[in-house]
């Protein structure tokens, strides 16, 4: 499961005059008519689709509190997402052509004088500024302030069975501001919880697999279950380990010497030294260098308790693990949220672009495109665009709730994966057999059955979807030129003619029945003390961290060059042999594993729970031969690695 990020706004709200700015005219305009009035300019997708005049409940009061952050437009966005996908293009003169965090700013980011521009704007309507960065100012104040600021009314509107603050019609600025404004967040107060995309549960409470297990995939069969598809099946693995996976995705002698991978997620893992340390002493891999492991974090966390902050040391864990286990010898750098909402997540993303701490950015985190606005929409892009012009490539989980139908009840992608500014990583079911031998993948994708009360047979088999890799069309980022004559026109075109992103782009192993081993501090049952343990997990937060570990050792293949934002290179390798084609049947025979699980998720206490869990079976999505919305262009085979050498 993927952390589903919690974008937690506040409001804004009524109507009045705008005060003479320094530089721009602004004139007084009643709020409900500014966004159509020739002295202001709208901001495009800040009223949500939600606030419709069926859902109206009527104007917010004027005294209400507001927050909200106004993004930076910058010197030249129209310059920086050119210079973005020249330098990205393996065809372009500009190709690998990337400036320093400092040129980039001094190029595309915001001057003295559209900062100040702003604040005066802002302060002029009655908000207080409370900050500022490179990329936004926060405001705080009441509705009546933020509507003279705006330029649109703040009603509330029913939303669900609840009540949500949000602006009656699209916000705007005034006319002299529209070159230095971006887009404006914080004026729905609708929240949109982020998720890590790990199957755990919350590891506050030690979790532990029962057993009994495979020590590779197929080593241990089942033989006194029943059977499943007509054959006897094998117990899921223990947990592969480093060893195991830098074969599967052929890393061959490459370490990722001399590359600097970041990982961003919410909070931070009190314990995550030890628990780095320890695993990588117990499995094999190569000891952590002093200094190897880094962490830039805020000075407090808010939000704690609705992001669930515990259960994100997990997420931490797993990502720090899963990098050092396959690119033991790069530096990884863990950037720490404030809380689990967008702007704080935007924060810790700024934070690597802004002091180009990395060169390869593992997020592992999410929520439905459904929830994502276009105003936050186009603050991630600006980063993400940022981070190409500096050589910085972001990969994003593409979710685990498959078409996301059962859970959400539409059929969609995730955010921000549809970016495509991004690349996506899709999940597999990995078959890594003796001698570390890769065997084959399918898509991930999980159908579940109980054994009977009398043990013996599978109740209603193959049982119901449980989880599986996220994918499918997006219905709002346009088709990206880099898939184009790849990805197939059905996918492309599934919600119109013109074409569509469609997600993910690469894939890695994700499914938890064929998972990762991990080792973490965690609360035993009594609730009184602490103690390292190992589980298996999987999810699309193990895949990420995954490819990026693995264009970590293709970056030194490359002879430490960057690689950037990689999306048209991948697709330019498509249709070599340097990718696994995966597929739901590589074997030609439906695939399932037997699982025993303990009830209470640490001991026997409780009893037993004995499944079997059928492979390449993700809701309406499918693998199949060629690009496809589960696995994209395959995953990393022999020969991948090192064909970033050419």
């Amino acid at each position: 499961m993927r952390s589903k990020r919690a974008t937690v706004r506040a409001g804004l709200s009524r109507a009045a005059t705008l005060p003479l700015l320094a530089g721009a005219l602004a004139l007084g305009i009643p709020a409900a008519h500014a966004a159509g009035h020739p002295l202001r300019d709208p901001l495009a997708g800040t009223r949500p689709a939600w606030a419709t005049a069926r859902a109206d409940r009527g104007a917010a009061p004027d005294g209400s509190a507001v927050s909200a952050r106004v993004y930076l437009r910058g010197k030249d966005s129209a310059g920086l997402a050119a210079y973005a996908r020249a330098v990205s293009d393996p065809h372009s003169s500009s190709y690998g052509a990337y400036l320093t965090a400092q040129q980039a700013q001094a190029r595309f980011g915001a001057t003295k004088a559209q900062v100040a521009a702003v604040k005066a704007w802002l302060t002029g309507a009655g908000l207080r500024v409370t900050g500022v960065t490179r990329h936004h100012v926060s405001v705080t104040g009441d509705v009546a302030a933020a509507e003279r600021a705006f330029g649109t009314q703040l009603h509330d509107f029913a939303k669900g069975d609840r009540t949500y603050r949000a602006p009656a019609g699209t916000a705007s600025v005034p006319r002299g501001l529209a070159g230095a404004v971006l887009t404006v967040t914080g004026l729905d107060t609708a929240p949109h919880r982020v998720g890590h995309d790990d199957r755990l549960p919350p590891p506050d409470t030690v979790f532990r697999n029962a057993g009994p297990f495979s020590s590779y995939y197929g080593s241990n069969t089942a033989s006194t279950l029943p059977d499943a598809y007509g054959t006897k099946v094998p117990y899921a693995v223990r947990g592969y380990t480093g060893r195991q996976l830098r074969a599967a995705y052929g890393a061959g002698s490459r370490t990722g010497k001399g590359v600097r991978v970041a990982v961003t997620d919410a909070y931070a893992s009190p314990t995550i030294a030890y628990d780095a340390a320890t695993y990588a002493g117990r499995h094999g891999d190569a000891t952590w260098r002093t200094g190897q492991l880094h962490q830039v974090l805020p000075a407090q966390y808010t939000g704690t308790e609705d992001c669930s902050a515990s259960g994100w040391y997990g997420e931490e864990t797993l990502d720090v693990e899963a990098v050092h286990a396959v690119a033991p010898a790069a530096d990884v750098t863990y950037v720490g949220a404030t809380s689990c909402t967008d702007g704080d997540l935007l924060d810790a993303l700024g934070k690597v672009v802004d002091h180009h701490l990395a060169d390869i950015v593992s997020n592992s985190w999410g929520e439905v495109e459904s929830a994502q606005t276009p105003d936050l929409a186009a603050a991630y892009d600006q980063v993400f665009q940022l981070g190409a012009v500096e050589g910085i490539g972001f990969y994003f989980s593409s979710g685990d709730d498959g078409d996301e139908v059962a859970a959400s009840g539409t059929k969609q992608v995730d955010s921000p994966a549809n970016s495509a500014w991004v690349t996506a990583v899709g999940g597999t079911s990995l078959a890594v057999g003796k001698g570390d031998t890769y065997l084959w993948e399918t898509g991930w994708g999980t159908e579940k059955a109980n054994l009977s009360a009398d043990g013996t047979s599978w109740t209603d088999f193959p049982g119901a979807f449980t989880s599986g890799a996220g994918g499918g069309t997006s219905r709002t980022v346009a088709e990206p030129s880099y898939q184009r004559g790849v990805v197939p026109d059905a996918l492309a075109g599934a919600h119109g003619a013109d074409g569509n992103r469609v997600v993910p782009d690469i894939a890695a192993i994700a499914d938890p029945n064929t998972g990762f081993l991990v080792g973490q501090t965690q609360t035993l049952p009594d609730g009184r003390k602490q103690a390292y343990g190992e589980y298996r997990i999987g999810g699309t937060s193990l895949a990420a961290p995954t490819i990026a570990a693995v264009q970590a050792l293709a970056q030194q293949a490359r002879g430490g060059r960057a690689i950037g934002f990689a999306n048209p290179v991948i697709y330019a390798k498509y249709g070599s042999k340097v990718y696994h084609d995966v597929t739901d049947d590589p074997t030609g025979k439906a695939l399932a594993v037997a699982r025993v699980d303990f009830v209470n998720g640490y001991d026997a206490t409780d009893g037993l729970a004995t499944s079997v869990r059928s492979l390449g079976r993700d809701s309406s999505l499918k693998a199949v031969r060629g690009y496809d919305d589960v696995t994209g262009v395959g995953s990393p085979g022999t020969g991948y690695v090192e064909s970033y050498r050419r």
